[in-house]
């Protein structure tokens, strides 16, 4: 099965907005085995609507189309569907109920006419009921392909596509399974990962496909299976990613988009029952940020220091101005210094110090743009690394979080 998803939008094509609708979409209907053949943004056109049902018409089984079914003039999609399926509006009395009952019983103010609008649906289609909002959801079939209109708002969207479309295909539609296993890898580039499995590679059935998602300071593998037996499917990619951890194991740190690096770290603080800090120049608080991102991490991350200024690393975290003044506020010794002092305010086991020229200017510092010291400070020791990140200003502080966070788990990992 095939399906195609459609944002209709001028605010999503001159960039006022993001589509994160057509991610969320795919996703639901990735997990249910259904393929997505094409994703496409377009304008509130009613010409160009037409043009792009028409290039999809029985190229695809579904078709999802997000926006333009508000009660404004400028949201054109239910007129445009009226007029593809040679269709006309006509007044669903259900849904009217639920907007009246919304508009005079929740906000408490008179239904307009636009209000009463809402309820206007082409007379053929299979109305999905919107809960959570006043545009209903629209289902219509023209010859071997269906189209779905969903409102834009994404907690309506999101609404409906789980509780309408979603069971609604698993019903009447036969789909194959499609698996997915993501292996999360730290601290080796793609090509370099790519060499060590090149061989494991090569060996994959045909079945199965892999896929390289690499970023700064990472690379994640996804491995995708399809097929009509589920069992088999599992199996085989367990079996797979069992041969793969004998080979990279080194770097792998979790499985799977839920398992981050931030979240392993987190477990592991608390099988050992010890806490964090950090103490931020160049990297700006994007460490705590994201480990603070993780619930529960306020059991184990005590907080942190963004000392970007230097003077705020002599005020607040305690350095030395001859310190400083010696070695440069982008060194080794500043950035060991930090993560000793924030390690004792906050009374935390274990520490993390970043100092460094991130660019596109030098600041306080003649170091070179990019380099970045990164301190650790452990319950027995202090490990002070240099790197040279390049540039741009992003990817300086994007690798910086990513190392700091590596550095961090190779070290728990010494006392488990």
């Amino acid at each position: 099965m095939k399906a195609a998803i459609i944002t209709i939008g001028d605010e999503i094509l001159i960039g006022q907005i993001v589509d994160t609708n057509s991610a969320f979409i795919a996703k639901s209907l990735d997990k249910i085995g259904v393929e997505i053949y094409e994703m496409v943004s377009i304008s509130d056109n009613k010409q160009h609507i037409l043009n792009t049902f028409s290039s999809l018409q029985n190229i695809v089984d579904l078709v999802i189309i997000t926006g333009g079914l508000g009660p404004t003039k400028d949201d054109v999609t239910k007129k445009t569907f009226c007029d593809y399926f040679e269709d006309e509006l006509v007044v669903n009395t259900d849904v009217l109920k639920h907007v009246t009952q919304l508009i005079e019983g929740f906000y408490k103010r008179t239904i307009t006419q636009i209000n009463i609008d809402q309820a206007l649906v082409p007379s053929k289609c299979t109305v999905l009921h919107n809960q959570v909002g006043t545009a209903p959801g629209m289902w219509m079939k023209k010859e071997n392909t269906v189209f779905v209109s969903l409102p834009g708002v994404p907690f309506e969207m999101k609404y409906l596509v789980e509780n309408e479309i979603i069971p609604k295909v698993v019903r009447e539609y036969k789909r194959p399974y499609i698996l997915h296993k993501t292996i999360l890898t730290y601290g080796q580039g793609e090509s370099m990962v790519a060499e060590r499995i090149e061989e494991w590679e090569n060996e994959l059935p045909e079945f199965i496909k892999l896929a390289y998602l690499p970023s700064p300071g990472r690379v994640r593998l996804r491995l995708s299976a399809r097929g009509i037996d589920k069992g088999f499917l599992e199996t085989a990619i367990e079996e797979k990613v069992v041969s793969l951890s004998k080979i990279i194991g080194d770097i792998i740190v979790g499985f799977d988009d839920d398992e981050t690096i931030e979240t392993v770290i987190g477990k592991l603080l608390k099988q050992q029952n010890k806490t964090l800090s950090t103490a931020e120049s160049c990297t700006g608080g994007k460490i705590a940020q994201v480990l603070t991102s993780v619930s529960g991490a306020s059991s184990y991350f005590k907080g942190s220091v963004v000392s970007y200024a230097t003077e705020t690393k002599i005020s607040i975290l305690g350095l030395s101005a001859a310190l400083i003044e010696k070695y440069s506020v982008v060194s080794a010794e500043v950035a060991k210094e930090m993560a000793i002092n924030i390690k004792k305010i906050m009374k935390t086991d274990y520490a993390i110090a970043t100092t460094g020229n991130a660019g596109p200017s030098k600041g306080d510092s003649n170091a070179e743009l990019g380099s970045v010291f990164i301190a650790l400070a452990t319950p027995d020791e202090v490990i002070v690394e240099e790197f040279d990140f390049g540039q741009p200003r992003e990817k300086v502080i994007d690798r910086a979080l990513i190392k700091s966070l590596e550095m961090l788990r190779k070290e728990i990992l010494k006392n488990v």
